[in-house]
């Protein structure tokens, strides 16, 4: 990533907005505060090499939909339809590599044999349910739009609305552009915790001991969040780790252009995609497994086995690619698969506590719900607040605690800054 304006050894501030978290989920909101004319202060010690770093980029709304997931499918729609004014914001329009490698072009669902052939029109009655555009095409058709496809293909259809962007090169080219304004401060540390001031969040501290001050702390740092100390009493963030096995493979000149679209894919019931990126590679991927590895970075053999198999029935000529790279990481999962996204309410279901705002949870949708994400964030800065996404409160799954300690009149102790209101 680029080298942005970094903190010195005394931290400034107050800042008006202090961001934990500097995956695309926390670059994005943290650009969209400075564009408000806030001061920002983003505080990671290693941005952009967590879960964005494997993340394929694919900007999926329809595919994306899940049974049982439908509440989810507004945010993703209204992310969906950000995308194009975000990415031009930051340049994403232009094809040279100062650019986001956002594009337009449309989505192929694909099935390897009768079972996946069901199973995607299955899917495609619930998204035709919503309101979705997914048409059928013959397997003829849709090898002129992809000659390399296998002829083995027992199904494709058409997903014109589902779009693409290289997380890597969004990171860097939203670093970059952070780094020319003078309202934003890069911070090369690990936060440790919320500040408190009274019921009120006012900034975050350090563990290297130091603080940041802060009229607003926006935490965006993914799985971290439930770690962090002075969290309010009675919130919970259950995130859980899910990894998944990504691949980067690149495409020998004779065979480009491998794809002009990305291919999704459903074999023997295993999802699998493969994305190209404007540079000839490819990306492969993604296995899902909650299995708690002793290395969180570790690659699964099986997975990686697994991947280019069922990539090489949809597309024989993977076969002849170059793997360059394996990547694993770990996405923020919540129990019901949407994002933690908005204020928290005091004890005792009081007012919302000032001076915080929760931003992750966002699963395998991070990418795609960066643009909405900020902009939520941007009118809970502003003081107002769409109630179209009041479902995604992150004090959603504390509502029992709440209830319990509505009579609870005891102030807060806050005989420590570092102590969250009980």
């Amino acid at each position: 990533m680029a080298s942005p304006s970094v903190i010195s050894a005394t931290p400034p501030g107050p800042y008006d907005v202090a961001v934990i978290g500097g995956g695309v989920i926390g670059h994005g909101i943290a650009w969209e505060a400075c564009r408000s004319g806030r001061s920002v202060a983003l505080i990671d010690d290693a941005p952009g090499t967590g879960a964005s770093w494997a993340a394929a980029g694919m900007l999926a709304p329809v595919s994306e939909l899940h049974y049982q997931e439908e509440e989810l499918l507004a945010l993703m729609l209204e992310a969906s339809r950000l995308w194009p004014g975000f990415a031009a914001g930051l340049g994403g329009g232009r094809s040279d590599a100062g650019g986001t490698g956002y594009r337009t072009t449309p989505t192929l669902a694909v099935g390897a044999d009768a079972a996946d052939r069901r199973a995607l029109a299955d899917l495609r009655s619930v998204q035709l349910s919503c309101g979705l555009a997914v048409e059928p095409l013959t397997v003829r058709e849709a090898r002129g739009r992809e000659p390399l496809l296998s002829p083995g293909i027992s199904c494709a259809f058409d997903i014109p609305a589902d779009h693409q962007v290289d997380p890597r090169r969004l990171l860097v080219q939203t670093a970059e552009l952070l780094a020319r304004d003078h309202r934003y401060t890069a911070v090369p540390r690990r936060a440790a915790g919320l500040r408190w001031d009274g019921d009120r969040v006012s900034g975050v501290s350090l563990e290297d001991g130091g603080e940041i001050r802060a009229g607003e702390t926006i935490v965006a740092n993914g799985l971290g969040a439930a770690g962090l100390q002075g969290l309010p009493g009675g919130l919970t963030l259950p995130l859980r780790p899910v990894y998944g096995d990504i691949l980067r493979l690149r495409v020998p000149a004779a065979l480009r252009p491998l794809l002009r679209c990305t291919v999704r894919g459903l074999v023997r019931g295993s999802p699998v995609y493969i994305v190209p990126r404007e540079d000839g590679t490819v990306v492969i991927g993604a296995t899902q497994r909650e299995d708690a590895p002793s290395d969180p970075g570790a690659v699964s053999a099986g997975g990686v086995y697994q991947l280019l198999r069922d990539a090489q029935q949809l597309l024989p000529a993977v076969a002849e690619l170059e793997l360059l790279e394996a990547t694993a990481r770990a996405r923020p999962g919540t129990p019901d698969n949407a994002p933690l996204l908005g204020r928290v309410a005091g004890s005792g279901s009081g007012p919302d506590y000032e001076g915080l705002i929760i931003a992750t949870g966002f699963f395998r949708h991070g990418v795609l719900l960066t643009p909405v994400a900020a902009a939520v964030c941007r009118q809970l800065l502003d003081g107002e607040p769409d109630p179209r996404w009041d479902r995604f409160r992150p004090d959603r799954f504390a509502n029992r605690s709440r209830d319990a300690s509505a009579g609870d009149t005891t102030p807060p102790d806050t005989t420590t800054k570092d102590r969250a209101p009980a």
